[in-house]
C-alpha cells in the first residue's frame, strides 16, 4: 500500500479514529487473518462464515497491528481502531457474507474497496501504474500466473495468489501493490451481473483479457448470454485507445470476440482462428502435455516451449504474450519468458512423478465443465505419448454451481471421458451429479469394473491404493468445496 497515516486512512475511508494517533503511519501488510498481521499493519475486522474479525481485534493490536478497520468499536483495548460508517447492504456484493447479519461485513467491505481505489488511482497516476484485468469462465488463474510471469521480465508486478478474485480478495490485492510496483494483475470473478464491473471501478484496468464464456456458474446467471453480458463488462470499463486501453480477447470463442463492439479500447485478438492477431502454429506436445509452438504476431515470430501443462495452456500463453507485447516488451522477450513460466498456483495442473512410477495430475483447486474437459484432454494427451499407451485414472468429484443443469453436465462428462478412452473412472461423493457422472460413462462405454462409484475420500483412497501400478497416469478434478486434494497428495 502506499505511504498513509492512520488520520489519512480514515480521511479515505469516511470513519472516525479512536484510540490512536493520526499521525502514525500503516507500515505493514493490509489483513483479513488475525494470524497474518504483523507490526504496524491494519486489520480488517470482517465476518466469516464462524466467526466474526471483530472478535480478533484485540489480538491484532497486541500483534503489533498500527490499527484496526472496524464497523463498531471494540473494547477492551487502548489500541487505534477507525469506525467505518455504516452502508446499506443492498448495494454491496457484502451479502455474499453468510455471515454479514447486521451489516458490519458490508460497512467494512466498502471501507476495503474505498481504501484500495485510492490506493490504485495514485499509483496510476504519480506512478504509471499499469492495471491488467482478466476474466472468463475457466483458465483465469493459469492465465493470471503466466501474464504474471511475462509481465515480470519487464518490472515488477503484483498478482493475487491463487484465485483472490472476489470483493475481498480482489481489493486485498490491490492494496498489495505500492510505490515500487509497476504491473498489478488481478483476476476477476463474477456470481452475478455488475460484479465485474463493480471490481474493475475499484481498480480501473488499462488492458482487459476476456479468456472464453462457458458454463460455470450457470446455476446463479441462467444462461451462457447472461455470463457472457458480465463477463463484458470487464473491456467496457478499458480506457479508450488514445488513452491506452487495450482489450485482448479470444477469436475462438464467438461470444468473446463479439465483445470487440463493446470498448473503445484497441482489440487485439488471440486463437487458433486465422483471423487471429496471435497465433500458435506447428503446436506440439511432449509426454507430460507440455506445449511447444510458433508463435506468430504483427512483430514476427518465435518459438516458444512452455513448462506448464495441458493443451489449453497454449490458448492461455497466447493472451498473455498480447499483453507483454501490448505492455512494450519485444517478441523476444515475451517468447523467453513464456518459456521460463512454472505453474505458479496450487493444485492447479501440478504434475509430479511419486516414487512408485505413477504421474499425478492435481487439478483439484476447482471445477466446471469447460475446465473438466481440459484436463481429461490433457490426460489423454500424456497416456498417448511415448512408445507405449499407458493406463489413465480420472478420480473426479462434483463440479458445483451448475444450477438445473447439474445433472445433465455431469452426465456429459461421463460420456466424454469414454470418448476420450479413459482407462479408469472414480467418482468421489453421494450426490445426483455424482450418480450422473458414473451411469453417463458406464452407459456410454458400456463400462462395468472400469468405472467405480464411491461416497467418500477415503474409500477412493483405498481404492487406488490397492488398484495403481507403476506408469499409471491420475488425474484428480472437482470443485474445491470437495477437497479432493487429500487424493492427489496422497497418491
Amino acid at each position: 500500500m502506499i505511504d498513509l497515516t492512520l488520520g489519512e486512512v480514515a480521511g479515505i475511508v469516511g470513519g472516525r479514529l479512536v484510540g490512536g494517533d493520526p499521525e502514525t503511519a500503516v507500515t505493514g501488510s493490509v489483513e483479513f487473518d488475525s494470524r497474518r498481521i504483523g507490526p504496524g499493519g491494519l486489520f480488517l475486522a470482517l465476518p466469516g462464515e464462524r466467526v466474526d474479525g471483530h472478535e480478533f481485534v484485540v489480538g491484532a493490536l497486541d500483534a503489533g497491528a498500527a490499527a484496526a478497520l472496524v464497523a463498531r468499536e471494540v473494547a477492551g483495548t487502548s489500541g487505534a481502531q477507525i469506525v467505518v460508517p455504516s452502508v446499506d447492504r443492498r448495494q454491496t456484493n457484502a451479502m455474499a457474507l453468510a455471515a454479514d447479519r447486521d451489516g458490519s461485513g458490508a460497512a467494512v467491505l466498502t471501507a476495503l474497496a474505498t481504501l484500495a481505489g485510492a490506493n490504485v488511482d495514485r499509483l496510476v497516476s504519480e506512478h504509471g501504474l499499469v492495471v491488467v484485468g482478466v476474466t472468463g469462465s475457466s483458465g483465469k488463474t493459469s492465465t493470471k500466473d503466466l501474464i504474471g510471469a511475462v509481465l515480470s521480465a519487464a518490472g515488477t508486478v503484483v498478482a493475487p495468489p491463487g484465485s483472490f478474485n472476489n470483493e475481498i480478495g480482489h481489493p486485498w490485492t490491490v492494496l498489495r501493490a505500492d510505490e515500487t510496483t509497476d504491473f498489478l494483475v488481478l483476476e476477476l470473478s463474477a456470481r452475478a451481473p455488475g460484479n465485474i464491473a463493480e471490481l474493475a471501478s475499484i481498480a480501473p484496468p488499462r488492458v482487459g483479457v476476456v479468456l472464453n464464456v462457458g458454463t460455470a456458474h450457470l446455476g446463479e446467471f441462467g444462461s451462457r448470454e447472461a455470463i457472457a453480458s458480465t463477463k463484458g463488462e470487464l473491456v467496457e470499463a478499458l480506457p479508450a485507445a488514445e488513452h491506452g486501453g487495450l482489450a485482448v480477447l479470444n477469436a475462438d470463442d464467438e461470444q468473446v470476440a463479439a465483445m470487440a463492439g463493446r470498448t473503445a479500447a484497441e482489440v487485439v485478438t488471440v486463437g487458433h482462428a486465422a483471423s487471429a492477431d496471435l497465433r500458435a502454429h506447428d503446436v506440439v506436445l511432449d509426454d507430460r502435455a507440455r506445449a511447444r509452438f510458433r508463435l506468430v504476431t504483427p512483430q514476427g515470430e518465435a518459438n516458444v516451449a512452455l513448462r506448464v501443462h495441458g493443451p489449453h495452456q497454449v490458448g492461455n500463453a497466447l493472451a498473455a504474450a498480447a499483453v507483454g507485447l501490448g505492455c512494450g516488451m519485444n517478441l523476444p522477450e515475451v517468447a523467453d519468458a513464456l518459456g521460463a513460466a512454472e505453474a505458479a498456483s496450487e493444485r492447479r495442473m501440478d504434475v509430479r512423478r511419486t516414487a512408485d512410477g505413477v504421474t499425478v495430475i492435481n487439478d483439484s483447486y476447482n471445477a466446471n465443465p469447460d475446465s473438466m474437459r481440459a484436463a481429461l484432454k490433457s490426460l489423454a494427451v500424456m497416456a498417448r505419448s511415448g512408445d507405449t499407451p499407458r493406463r489413465t485414472w480420472a478420480v473426479l468429484g462434483e463440479m458445483a454451481e451448475l444450477g438445473e443443469d447439474s445433472v445433465t453436465e455431469h452426465d456429459l462428462i461421463g460420456r466424454f471421458l469414454v470418448r476420450l478412452d479413459v482407462s479408469q473412472l472414480v467418482v468421489v461423493g453421494a450426490g445426483r451429479p455424482q450418480r450422473a457422472l458414473f451411469q453417463g460413462a458406464v452407459q456410454e462405454g458400456s463400462w462395468g469394473s472400469e468405472a467405480e462409484h464411491v461416497h467418500t475420500v477415503d474409500e477412493a483412497l483405498a481404492l487406488l491404493d490397492g488398484s495403481l501400478r507403476p506408469g499409471d497416469i491420475v488425474l484428480v478434478k472437482a470443485s474445491a468445496a470437495v477437497g479432493l486434494w487429500s487424493v492427489a497428495e496422497h497418491v
